[in-house]
């Protein structure tokens, strides 16, 4: 019979050699031991796929995280002046009594503002009156100055047969009073700006005696004005194009007869309405005349219709000096209307009109408006 391990273990641990042949054997399992996972990590990764080799990455076409939402919306603002019947400013008007149509398709107000901003005027004065009108308008410029805050800016010209550029804007009111009191109608002769059709002085609207010919198209017109009034409302926007109309209210007071020689203006009043209405332009007019309710002032009228202002009408001066305050009062504390246009969008044109829920007021706000002056609102 075959003697089995534990027999011939037992033989060699009680024979002569057994401690020695079993502490060989110990110390062999602890080598064979050690040996075993000393190696076990290098056969672990030989039975193990090699990683694929590292390939450029294409930062190009790596995603950056979500791309961030714009979302872009026109607005129109619509700034509004109420009245009541004694002609008094009306200050309490909720948003949900206004109503707001555009091309006949009623709008929802999203927003009313009735804070109070700074102006960027262009003065606009008629270098060209009557010597009794003139009397009474001279002395009253000064008084403009009046009704300006220290946070408003003003620009002062002239106009008759060309359009006179003052000094720029100015918010020192020392330098407007000044520039307003040196501002003497119709004394001065009436000369084209430098590089204009005609650079000679003139008398009555004729160049002087001894001054080059007028040309035909500037030459004076018996029984019809040559006050360019149209080309110096055009020229008086472009002075205000570059006026913030988000920090601002621009306006151009213009104080005038009213009359205008349609043959001698370069820009039509169509060209120079659409002007007004793509820059948010308000016009406010000072009608001149010691007979005015004979005179027609359709000129004066439609401008500050068109463009949400106001006109008013005088005799006296101190009559203008109480208008040109009511004026900046008007210009500065208005209702701010914001809404998202909706309905068909085909024209570059859009008619605005604005109502009240509540009866005997008047409402003073521009008559459409120009897809230009949209407002866009990002977040």
């Amino acid at each position: 019979m075959r003697p089995t391990l534990g027999r011939f273990t037992d033989r060699y641990r009680h024979g002569k050699f057994g401690p020695i042949m079993m502490n060989c054997l110990r110390k062999t399992r602890y080598l064979a031991a050690a040996l075993f996972f000393s190696c076990m990590p290098t056969l672990l990764s030989a039975q193990e796929p090699a990683p694929p080799p590292a390939q450029a990455q294409d930062t190009s076409q790596k995603p950056q995280g979500p791309a961030p939402i714009r979302v872009t919306t026109n607005v129109v603002v619509v700034p509004v002046t109420v009245k009541d019947r004694s002609g008094n400013l009306v200050p309490d008007l909720r948003r949900d009594e206004f109503r707001v149509f555009e091309d006949n398709v009623e709008q929802e107000i999203t927003r009313l503002s009735v804070d109070a901003v700074p102006l960027s005027m262009v003065i606009l004065i008629d270098n060209d009156l009557r010597s009794k009108d003139q009397e009474q308008v001279e002395p009253s410029l000064v008084s403009i100055v009046g009704g300006l805050s220290t946070r408003d800016e003003a620009f002062i010209c002239r106009f008759d047969q060309f359009f006179h550029e003052g000094d720029g804007f100015t918010r020192d009111q020392d330098t407007l009073v000044t520039e307003l009191k040196r501002t003497d109608i119709a004394s001065k002769p009436s000369v084209a700006p430098a590089g204009g059709p005609f650079n000679g002085p003139t008398i009555n609207n004729a160049p002087a005696p001894g001054a080059p010919p007028n040309p035909a198209g500037l030459q004076a017109i018996r029984g019809q004005s040559t006050k360019t009034l149209d080309d110096a409302v055009y020229a008086a926007a472009m002075l205000l194009k570059d006026r913030d109309s988000s920090k601002r209210r621009k306006v151009i007071l213009l104080i005038s007869d009213g009359q205008n020689g349609p043959k001698f203006n370069t820009h039509s009043y169509d060209e120079t309405k659409a002007e007004l209405l793509r820059q948010g332009v308000i016009v406010y007019c000072v009608a001149t005349g010691s007979s005015y309710f004979e005179r027609k002032f359709n000129r004066l009228v439609n401008y500050s219709r068109d463009t949400g202002g106001d006109i008013y009408y005088g005799a006296k001066q101190q009559t203008f000096s109480e208008f040109y305050s009511r004026i900046t009062e008007e210009a500065r504390n208005q209702y701010i209307l914001y809404y998202s246009p909706k309905g068909e969008r085909k024209l570059d044109y859009h008619s605005i009109e604005v109502r009240v829920r509540r009866e005997g007021l008047t409402i003073l706000a521009r008559q459409g408006y120009y897809g230009g002056t949209l407002v866009d609102s990002s977040r």
